[in-house]
This record gives C-alpha cells, sequence and structure tokens, in this order.
C-alpha cells in the first residue's frame, strides 16, 4: 500500500467492506454451483465482536439467511466459508463458530498497514471522508447574556466544542456558533433589575423595590455600581425606558465580552456569535411568521397569532392526543403563541427564523444544537417546526445533556471557595486545570450525569485519567530521547520489517491505534465525544501494557526499529486524540 493510498485511511472501514464483499461474492459463488438456492440476499452485518480472541469481525448472514436458504444456519455459514477467497482482502481465514456465526481474522499485513498509516499520516491519522464535506452548524452553550455562565454551561462548552472536533475530522465542514438572547424578556428583565439596583445606590433600598422576578446575581449590582461611577446620578431622574437602555446597553456588550473571554479560557473558539436582535432588526421573524402563515401553519385567536405546534411535533416524538373514547383525557402536544396580542413576538417565533437562518439563509445542510435534559420537551416543537416552514425537522439536531454534580472530598460541591456563590464556569476552571475539566467532562456519553470529582481533577497522578493518558504520551517521548543519546533513531516505518510484531501485547496495540479512525466516525455518527475520551485512556492502558511486556532499548536493531515504529504510531494517535480535546500534549512530566 502506498502512502497515496494511507490518505484518510481507515482501517475497519475497510477491513469491515471487504468483509462484507467477500460473503456476499461466496454467496454467489454458492448460489451458481447450486450449494445455496437463489434468495433475495438477506440483510446480514459485519460487527466487530466484544471478545477478539474469537475473530476480529463476525458476521451474521447464515443467522439472518436461513429462512430464504431454507437450511440451518451453521450448515449456511459452513458453505459460506468454504467458498470465501480470502486473497487480495485483510483476512487470512473465516471460521464458523456457534449455531452459525461467521468469524474473521485478520491478516498480519493489516496490522503492519496500521502501524505504517499512523506513521505516515502523523497529524491527520484518524481523519477520514465520512462527512462528505457537508456543511453543519454547532450551536453549543449559547447561555443569556445576563450573568456568569453556570457548570452545565461548562458541560455544554467541553461537549459542543469536543463533537465539533470529531465531525470534523470525520469529514464535516463544521461552523461553530454561539447564540446570543439579547432580544425579549430576560433582556427587559435585565434593563429593570439594572435600573433598580442603579437607582438603589442613590435613593436606598428601602426607597426602591426590586422585581419580583429580577435578577438577584451579585453580577447586577456590579454593572450598576459601574455605571453609576461613570455617569453619577445623570439618570435617577431620566424616563424609566430610556435609563433602561442606557443601563442595558452599558452592561449587556461587557456579560457578552465576559462570555468570550471565558470560552476563550476554556479553549473555545466559535466562528460566529449571533445575536437575536439582528433576526428583529433584519425583519426575518417577519419573514417567517409570514411563510408559516402562508403554509397554513397558524392561526388567529385571542387577538394573538399562534403556531399548530400540536399538528407538527407529533411526528417528532411529542406525547400523543388520545383517541375519542378512550377514556379520561390526558395532555396532548400543545400549540404555541408566536405573536401575542400586543404585537411582540415570542422567543419560539424568534427561534424558529433563527434556525431558518441557519438552514436556509446561510445554507448549512446540518443544524446541531447542544440543549440541557430539561429542554426535552422542546425538542418536538422545534423539530416539527422546520417542517411547518417547508424545510424538514431531520435536518434539525439536538443533543441532551445531562446535570453536572461537583464533589470534593466526598460530599456535594454548591458554593464556590473563592466567592461564596453558586460555582460558575470560570470558578470552576480557577481551581482546577482546564485539562481536567474538558476531559472530565467528555468522559461520559451527553446523556449521562457527570459526577467531577475536584480532587482527582487536580492530583498530578495517574489517578486522575488526564494525566495518565498525557503520561503515556510523555513516557514515548522518553522513550524516543533516551535512544537518541545513545544515537538511535526512528527510521521511516516503511523502511521497518513490521512482521516482527508478533507479541500479543503488540498486535493488542497496534488493533487499537486501527479503530482510532472508526471511533472519531462512530462519536461523531452518535453525538458523543465521550468516545474519544474513552478510546485514548484504553489506549494508554495498551501501551503501558506494551511498555511493561516488550523492551525497545536493548533489542536487535530490526526488532528495535519495529517497535520503535509502534511507538511512534502510539504516540501520534495519543497527541492526536487529546488535540481532538484539546488538551495539552507534554512531552515530559
Amino acid at each position: 500500500m502506498t502512502t497515496l493510498e494511507f490518505h484518510h485511511y481507515n482501517p475497519v472501514a475497510r477491513a469491515r467492506s471487504a468483509a462484507y464483499d467477500l460473503i456476499l461474492a461466496a454467496m454467489g459463488a454458492a448460489v451458481a454451483a447450486g450449494e445455496l438456492p437463489e434468495a433475495p440476499t438477506p440483510a446480514f452485518k459485519i460487527e466487530i465482536p466484544g471478545d477478539v480472541r474469537n475473530g476480529d469481525f463476525a458476521c451474521n448472514a447464515a443467522m439472518v439467511g436461513a429462512r430464504a436458504f431454507r437450511l440451518p444456519p451453521r450448515r449456511i455459514a459452513e458453505i459460506l466459508t468454504a467458498r470465501a477467497d480470502c486473497a487480495g482482502t485483510p483476512f487470512e481465514r473465516l471460521e464458523v463458530a456457534g449455531p452459525g456465526f461467521i468469524n474473521f481474522f485478520l491478516s498480519h499485513r493489516y496490522f503492519e498497514d496500521v502501524v505504517l498509516a499512523a506513521n505516515q499520516q502523523g497529524a491527520d491519522w484518524g481523519r477520514t471522508e465520512f462527512g462528505e464535506g457537508k456543511r453543519v452548524n454547532v450551536e453549543f452553550v449559547s447561555a443569556n447574556p445576563t450573568g456568569p455562565m453556570h457548570l452545565g454551561n461548562a458541560r455544554g462548552g467541553a461537549l459542543g466544542d469536543c463533537l465539533a472536533a470529531a465531525l470534523e475530522w470525520a469529514g464535516y465542514q463544521v461552523t461553530r456558533e454561539f447564540y446570543v438572547n439579547d432580544a425579549g424578556n430576560q433582556i427587559e428583565k435585565f434593563g429593570d433589575s439594572l435600573s433598580a439596583r442603579y437607582l438603589q445606590i442613590f435613593k436606598g433600598e428601602e426607597a426602591v423595590p426590586f422585581p419580583e422576578n429580577g435578577y438577584q446575581g451579585e453580577d447586577i449590582r456590579q454593572r450598576a455600581r459601574e455605571f453609576a461611577d461613570l455617569h453619577g446620578d445623570a439618570f435617577v431622574d431620566s424616563p424609566a425606558q430610556e435609563r433602561k437602555k442606557a443601563l442595558v446597553d452599558y452592561a449587556l456588550p461587557l456579560n457578552i465580552q465576559a462570555m468570550k473571554d471565558a470560552m476563550e479560557k476554556y479553549r473555545i473558539h466559535y466562528d460566529v456569535w449571533f445575536l437575536e436582535s439582528q433576526l428583529h432588526e433584519s425583519g426575518a421573524v417577519q419573514e417567517v411568521l409570514d411563510k408559516l402563515s402562508a403554509l397554513g401553519a397558524t392561526y388567529e385567536k385571542d387577538g394573538a397569532i399562534w403556531y399548530k405546534a400540536g399538528e407538527y411535533s407529533l411526528k417528532w416524538g411529542a406525547n400523543k392526543r388520545p383517541k375519542a373514547g378512550e377514556g379520561e383525557a390526558q395532555d396532548g402536544p400543545k400549540d404555541e403563541v408566536l405573536v401575542r396580542a400586543n404585537g411582540i413576538p415570542t422567543y419560539f417565533a424568534a427561534d424558529i427564523a433563527y434556525h431558518y437562518n441557519k438552514l436556509v439563509t446561510r445554507g448549512f445542510d446540518l443544524s446541531i444544537d447542544v440543549w440541557g435534559a430539561d429542554h426535552a420537551g422542546h425538542v418536538p416543537r422545534m423539530k416539527g417546526s422546520m417542517d411547518a416552514v417547508g424545510l424538514s425537522g431531520s435536518r434539525l439536531d439536538v443533543v441532551l445533556m445531562q446535570l453536572v454534580k461537583l464533589v470534593r472530598d466526598g460530599q456535594e460541591v454548591r458554593m464556590s471557595k473563592r466567592t461564596g456563590k453558586a460555582v460558575s464556569l470560570v470558578d470552576l476552571l480557577d481551581e482546577v486545570p482546564i485539562d481536567s475539566a474538558r476531559f472530565f467532562f467528555n468522559q461520559r456519553e451527553p446523556g449521562a450525569q457527570v459526577l467531577f470529582d475536584m480532587d482527582l481533577a487536580v492530583k498530578q497522578d495517574s489517578d486522575n485519567p488526564v494525566y495518565y493518558v498525557q503520561y503515556a504520551h510523555a513516557r514515548i517521548c522518553s522513550i524516543l530521547r533516551a535512544l537518541a543519546a545513545e544515537g538511535v533513531t526512528p527510521r521511516p516505518a516503511a523502511q521497518a520489517d513490521l512482521s516482527l510484531l508478533t507479541d500479543p501485547a503488540e498486535i493488542e496495540l497496534v488493533r487499537h491505534i486501527g479503530y482510532f479512525p472508526e471511533e472519531i466516525v462512530t462519536a461523531a455518527k452518535n453525538y458523543d465525544p465521550a468516545r474519544i475520551t474513552r478510546y485514548v485512556t484504553d489506549l494508554a492502558t495498551l501501551f503501558h501494557k506494551f511498555y511493561t511486556a516488550c523492551h525497545v532499548k536493548g533489542e536487535a536493531d530490526a526488532l528495535q526499529q519495529a517497535r520503535l515504529a509502534l511507538c511512534t504510531a502510539a504516540k501520534t494517535t495519543i497527541a492526536n486524540g487529546l488535540a481532538m480535546l484539546k488538551i495539552t500534549v507534554p512531552e515530559k512530566m
């Protein structure tokens, strides 16, 4: 295999495809020879078994084809295995197991090609063209700019950024986006809260009641004090709306900048910061309202304009309405107000316009939103609205994430040591390394709750999983430095005799390295970047196992060079995995 063929090389996908073709060819040969009757091709699968000691891949073709071929599965499997020609494939043999499974065993050439590919591709090892260059918008965090970002935002940031990276590596064109809700009720409430705190500075808290539903945070007081320091009492006697506007115009850009600074500190760089106010000012909200009306998706009631959410969200999993006569009525999906009786559009109207903007105005093939699990009920409504506006809800996917539970000394942590307030994103990043934060928040799939151990996150030993992975990379660098000091440097992997890599620890390590591109594709398909975190952890374990079982230093030149090529492949894979997660890759520890 040439260097060119290793471009975007996915060993697992190639092997799976070869196995599928091998079984198809064997079926055709068996039918031609009269060993199997002519029948529609059964829908069989090629999978990686849980225990690869019984085969590197497994096929269920005989099991699912028993009815079509009118033979026992075991007999079908024996016929297909006998007819399979492994020449020119990644496999050395096929075997029948149990009631009719067909197991595939990889040839050593496959393992050699994995080491070559990782060495030759270097920083691009793991990238594939699975996504075919489709344009994907990943919107995540999108916190209201009315106060500090919380722990949910901390997890959403790591999850969204690492998902975007997995999609990029899987061959998609990705745009990272933050949607700023700088319009609507929350900004009105923000202005009311700032105005009350500003007036209280000059008139006293007893003289100025604070809004019942206002934002109580210390950050509101701080912005009001800053504004008072700049303008004094100049706005005390101003009309309420003028005062609120001045305060919001002052505080909102500062809060948005604070969010940008926090995200940059967290190693998250957004391509787009999209302001909700742009939708209103440009007429995009009205355009979508007109389109929904023209398509018959709205109606008027009590002076308001309503969207037929109940009708359009059923397709996407909203609670079904009970049929007449089935007993006591239950709540079904409810319709939504788009424009209030006072003529002001709702947040939902802007949200529809925003997603229409992504998919039509800006032409993304797919929009992926990362939301908290408490927004699950809104998913069918939002997907249904894409159908209603003439698109398809399938072009909007929502990743729902569970909450974070911080623990220290085995006890849940709710308050920051530094501020004495609820722990914010900035508080957390002041207390734990950013590497640990990004790694820990990506250790479990989005739908699972994260237990964040703050004591473990600051540990500088192998108990800390991110340290453990980083140490494996540093150990490989140490091996290379030690040999270089003795005048031994790795030759190009293509010049090494990789057929010498036969120890079980070597094969196990190479097999796992070969999974890397497919693991990225699966993480992208499943919207689960935690797969990469788990993958690099397992890779570190397998390298440490190899390091214990197989010497590099002191071996004969040929074996030493083969093992150096394997070390470099492992080093590259760990580095690329950590780089995807935006975690530092130390060469010394």
